[in-house]
């Protein structure tokens, strides 16, 4: 049996930063159940918050490549496709690799076996096309499967709010994100991405029901109260083929507990934990957790831990004085931990006996406004999140964070020479370049991640923070950059320029002429182009008039579409024939006597 230094048992991104350490000192090996390392990150597409030491405003999946091209030039053993089936006495690991059982044994060893999606107990929550978010991401980001074309996702943290953004596109149709609190859990710029491509975000709404017999055709969602009941009378259906479940992750604590490590319930930080010290020494001397095993936090921090693990282990395996390297690890989870959003956090720790130090947020003075004529950034970055991108990227000094990087930036335009990289660089996409002078129009930056990419001159529609159509503007130049975050600079009149966050390409309005049964346009004006012109048959294929309204709003609308497609007046036309009940009734209404 093989007996290594350190076993690290999980490669996403903590299992992957403590191999990193691990390798430069000790022999070690990393066992991971997928095909190559990088956890979660190879499924993420987005870019990541923090600061540039660790990844910042790079994309998730390449975060996962620069950590395999590191590792992978240091002599450490690595196992993919080995799936750890048990921890036993005499420090043993037991995996499963090619369809064969195997063990090490090790001196130390490293839990980052991450966290699992919780689920959502709904009414035909078995029916296929309800997903848990993160399925649907390495099925569309890895594979490149589509399960559906109308989605809805159930919770807004920042998994629900970046798998909307990713969904949109691709150009599926996200019907809306629903939360069950009166606040969105993730942060504010994801938000609003998603709502600035029409994405509704609806608090104090639940998911009461699945509709449909072998498959997701639809889902009844509703409002809530303060105690999560739902109101009755509030029940409203949705047309969907695939249902997101995005309601919070739990660690995956089996392999601590059979490694005789102390297990806690402690809420803020996931549930089930193992107890650990604040070099991420559980209970078992030889054990050591890392990431969203330890608490579900972001990729950064899981990052810093397994660094974190691994260095305690070199200092306990080599002997080796690292103790300045360990307490910069730590002042640096401090940090990153000290912001509102880490609230949680920073209490579920003190339940272990580990206090975060506060940091304090430097106070910045107002500075001028810009001058007249000259392009320059906008901020609207706002809320308290561990970034200091666009303060790394800014060569000029025109952007301030400081050392706690949950400050809010702050902004001198005097100082901003208009080169745009806080744009490109910015995870949030929160900040925009702005031209304005005394002219009736202005010139707005605006990024940009969507295909195909717009061209010079072209008409496109400027949209506003929620998604609705505000004017028609021109494009002037696309602007590329190899993160593919671009910008699109577009002409617009300039009362428009503190309206317009994001650009489309127009398209045809097709509005809903029946609203009951969801029928546009569009799919009236096909049918009577086939040939059928009468109102009985159209409504016979469409199911138009069908539903509770019985055609009251829609029926005049339907007769003034086959008026102008067929030049007949609508006084030559048949109208229909009307049927009972001329509105809605329960079926029980027409039973007798004492029939159930």
């Amino acid at each position: 049996m093989k007996e290594y230094d350190a076993v690290v048992i999980g490669g996403g991104p903590a299992g992957m930063a403590a191999a990193d350490v691990l390798g430069d000192h000790v022999k070690t090996l990393i066992l991971d159940e997928n095909d190559m390392l990088g956890g979660q990150l190879v499924k993420q597409t987005h870019k990541f918050f923090g600061d540039h030491v660790h990844y910042a405003s790079t994309r998730g999946f390449e975060i996962a490549n620069k950590f395999i091209d590191k590792i992978e030039k240091k002599p450490v053993d690595i196992l993919t496709s080995s799936t750890v089936i048990g921890i036993y006495p005499q420090n043993t690991v037991a995996y499963v690799r090619n369809g064969h059982e195997d063990q090490v044994k090790y001196k130390k060893l490293i839990i980052a076996t991450g966290a699992m999606e919780r689920q959502l107990p709904f009414i035909n929550s078995d029916l296929p096309g309800v997903y848990g978010a993160g399925a649907v991401q390495t099925l569309m980001n890895q594979y490149g499967i589509f399960p559906g074309k109308r989605f809805l996702i159930i919770g807004s943290g920042n998994i629900g709010l970046i798998l909307a953004y990713q969904l949109a596109q691709t150009g599926v149709e996200v019907r809306a994100i629903v939360e069950a609190l009166d606040k969105i859990g993730g942060y504010e710029v994801h938000a609003n991405k998603a709502k600035r491509l029409g994405i509704p975000i609806l608090l104090k709404h639940t998911i009461v029901k699945a509709i449909g017999d072998e498959s997701v055709q639809g889902a009844i969602i509703a409002e809530v109260d303060d105690k999560f009941n739902v109101i009755a009378g509030t029940e409203k259906e949705i047309v969907v083929d695939t249902i997101c479940i995005s309601v919070g992750l739990m660690p995956i604590t089996e392999l601590t507990e059979q490694a005789k490590c102390k297990i806690a319930y402690i809420p803020e930080l996931g549930g089930y934990v193992p107890v650990r010290d604040e070099r991420m020494r559980t209970t078992n001397p030889d054990v050591f957790v890392a990431g969203d095993l330890s608490s579900i936090e972001e990729a950064t921090t899981a990052m810093i831990e397994g660094k974190l693990a691994a260095m305690q282990i070199v200092e306990d395996v080599k002997k080796i004085d690292l103790e300045k390297e360990i307490s910069n690890e730590i002042k640096t989870l401090a940090i990153f931990r000290s912001g509102p959003k880490s609230l949680k956090i920073r209490s579920g720790l003190e339940k272990m006996g580990i206090v975060t130090p506060r940091i304090e947020m430097p106070k910045f003075s107002p500075l001028p406004n810009s001058e007249n004529g000259k392009l320059h950034a906008v901020i609207e970055c706002t809320e308290e999140i561990p970034c200091n991108s666009c303060e790394s990227a800014c060569k000029f000094d025109a952007i301030k964070v400081g050392e706690n990087i949950n400050t809010p930036p702050v902004f001198d335009p005097l100082k901003c020479t208009g080169c745009a990289v806080c744009v490109t660089v910015c995870p949030g996409l929160a900040i925009f370049m702005e031209k304005s002078d005394e002219s009736p129009n202005a010139t707005l930056g605006i990024p940009y991640e969507f295909l195909p990419l717009p061209k010079s001159n072209e008409k496109m529609w400027g949209m506003d923070r929620d998604g609705n159509y505000v004017c028609d503007l021109t494009v002037k130049r696309v602007v590329k950059n190899p993160n593919k975050t671009y910008i699109v600079y577009v002409d617009l009149p300039k009362e428009f320029v503190d309206v317009v966050r994001h650009v489309t390409y127009p398209r045809k309005e097709n509005p809903f002429v029946c609203r009951c049964e969801e029928i546009t346009v569009d799919q009236i004006e096909k049918v009577i182009d086939s040939g059928i012109t009468d109102f009985e048959e159209i409504k016979r294929i469409t199911r138009v008039t069908m539903g509770p309204c019985g055609g009251k709003n829609c029926k005049m609308i339907i007769l003034g579409i086959i008026s102008k497609k067929t030049g007949i007046p609508i006084s030559k036309l048949s109208h229909g024939t009307s049927r009972p009940p001329v509105k809605v009734v329960e079926f029980s209404a027409f039973l007798r006597g004492d029939k159930k």
